[in-house]
């Protein structure tokens, strides 16, 4: 039976875990996930995981988070001034905004803290800085 390789697309049923078991994320009750080995269209542990997997083949595997979405990174919490947002916006904790860097790249942050003068924000990836554990199972290889 062949084996999964860079290059072949490939559809996979999966669920990710975290290191307290609460799944994150799941094609369970969807379709399964499609995507192409070896172009970076999921997180690098993901794809050297389904590599040399074969159809109908279930492995559950843990990737370190620099192997998934990397480490925390300090400097992607920042605080700005309240005066930088629009007029009468006021921002909730938890609310995610999309925000324009000076180089002209978007970037989604969450509101971690708000108050009368500034609002406080954190552009990291909500899974930076964690190790994620996938039961995958390769469904197809096209």
């Amino acid at each position: 039976m062949p084996q999964a390789k860079s290059g072949d697309h490939v559809h996979v049923h999966y669920t990710g875990k975290l290191d307290d078991a609460s799944i994150f994320d799941t094609s369970d009750g969807r379709d399964p996930l499609t995507f192409q080995l070896g172009k970076g269209q999921v997180v690098p542990g993901f794809d050297t995981a389904v590599t040399g997997m074969e159809v109908g083949e279930k492995k559950t595997v843990t990737i370190p988070s620099d192997e998934a979405y990397g480490p925390r990174l300090d400097q992607l919490v920042f605080t700005a001034p309240r005066e930088n947002l629009p007029p009468g916006y006021d921002p909730q904790e938890g609310e995610i905004l999309r925000l324009e860097t000076k180089d002209g790249r978007q970037m989604d942050v969450v509101v971690i803290f708000s108050d009368a003068e500034s609002v406080r924000m954190d552009g990291n990836h909500p899974l930076a800085g964690k190790d994620l554990t996938f039961h995958i199972e390769l469904v197809k290889i096209d």
